[in-house]
């Protein structure tokens, strides 16, 4: 079997960069999913909220290509008919010492292009009525909430139907042979181009090429539960916490999906495993190496340490319930049952430094071209992303 373009992973990211290979003139691309169907990990399982670039360093990849992909995301949803609620999100605070980081939080979205408002707890409560904070609170507008399952299913069709796009599932890459041949379960399959866009497993497969060898993935689970009720009638878009912006993860908020549902969530819980969903399906061999990482990390990066330290706990209700209740006026336990809803967020590590990679990496080693890190704000910048991905290391 041979192609022009080989990507690995089906995931948002694959798929937009099959989509934007076919819009840009290319006609044998083949995709190799390992799993049964695209989208049954990160893409599949996020909340569906569209970003709208607030929270990263305007110099920053995922700055760069945030608000675009949140526009062509929007657009695409539109034309296609699929469900896209535009609410709108708010941040809160909860005390006066968050105050000056929402301050640099706006600041940061107003540099980044994002049409963001300081407001005052008067209209906070003209907006999200529930919502509390400390003096101020910023008002995203061009945050927006999809169904991130129909989006890929969407993308998908799009790439068969184009007859320029083979997706192979069920095929999982074992190695290479030489440095255009890909050796699968299903056989092998030569390439002019490689892309690695394995999400939880990219690390792994630019490790087979040689490539990135001081990365490592360190996952990371997020849980969530369903508000119901009355309560969640109070919810009408998204209400989030003042992050602490030393760590890329932005703590329990509430979220009214397109289906009406508001779901709570998502903790970031380091774990045994990439696919460890449950508390212990998707635990496999590579557990006492991640356990190893995690203990080197907690030993010497006072980030992680933090957040090992704190997030667990939100296994236990009443920690889960703790961060929840400090963002509403009112919220009681009965107003949350539990979720089957998780996902793993794949968290790069520079192995060197032992600092988590904040950003968005892009490695290129002859004919393959390696997405590291694409963590949040991933789904919401694929289409910009893959636009990026083309154009600035396919296409030279």
């Amino acid at each position: 079997m041979n192609a022009e373009y080989l990507i690995c992973g089906g995931g948002i990211v694959g798929l937009t960069i099959a989509k934007e290979l076919v819009r840009t003139g290319h006609k044998n691309i083949i995709l190799i999913e390992k799993e049964s169907a695209p989208g049954m990990h990160a893409s599949g399982r996020n909340s569906g909220v569209l970003h709208a670039g607030i929270y990263y360093s305007p110099e920053s990849l995922r700055a760069k290509v945030c608000l675009k992909g949140n526009f062509a995301m929007k657009e695409y949803c539109r034309e296609k008919g699929l469900p896209i609620l535009e609410t709108g999100k708010v941040i809160v605070a909860k005390n006066d010492s968050e105050a000056d980081t929402l301050r640099e939080l706006y600041e940061r979205a107003v540099n980044n292009g994002a049409k963001v408002e300081l407001i005052d707890e008067k209209q906070l409560a003209e907006i999200e009525p529930n919502a509390k904070t400390c003096g101020l609170a910023l008002r995203s507008y061009d945050t927006a909430v999809v169904d991130p399952k129909a989006v890929v299913k969407s993308i998908y069709k799009d790439l068969v139907s184009s007859g320029y796009v083979q997706v192979l599932t069920d095929t999982r890459l074992m190695g290479t042979s030489g440095s255009n041949t890909a050796v699968t379960n299903k056989g092998e399959i030569r390439f002019d181009r490689f892309i690695n866009a394995a999400g939880a497993y990219s690390d792994k497969v630019a490790h087979m090429f040689g490539v990135g060898m001081n990365y490592r993935m360190i996952p990371f689970k997020g849980i969530y539960k369903k508000i119901i009720g009355r309560m969640a009638d109070m919810i009408h878009s998204s209400i989030y916490p003042v992050p602490d912006i030393r760590n890329p993860f932005l703590g329990v908020h509430f979220t009214r999906g397109v289906s009406g549902d508001v779901y709570l969530g998502p903790t970031a819980i380091p774990v045994c495993g990439r696919e460890n969903y449950g508390i212990f399906s998707g635990i496999d061999s590579e557990a006492p190496v991640i356990l190893y990482r995690d203990a080197v990390l907690f030993a010497v990066n006072p980030k992680f340490r933090k957040v090992a330290l704190t997030e667990p706990k939100k296994y236990i209700f009443k920690w889960f319930f703790e961060a929840a209740r400090a963002l509403v006026k009112e919220l009681d336990p009965s107003d949350i049952k539990p979720s089957d809803k998780a996902g793993i967020r794949p968290q790069l590590v520079d192995w060197d430094t032992k600092e988590l990679v904040m950003d968005f990496l892009v490695l290129r080693d002859g004919p393959g071209i390696h997405v590291l890190n694409s963590i949040s704000p991933a789904f919401t910048s694929s289409m910009a992303f893959a636009k990026f991905i083309v154009k600035e290391y396919s296409e030279r």
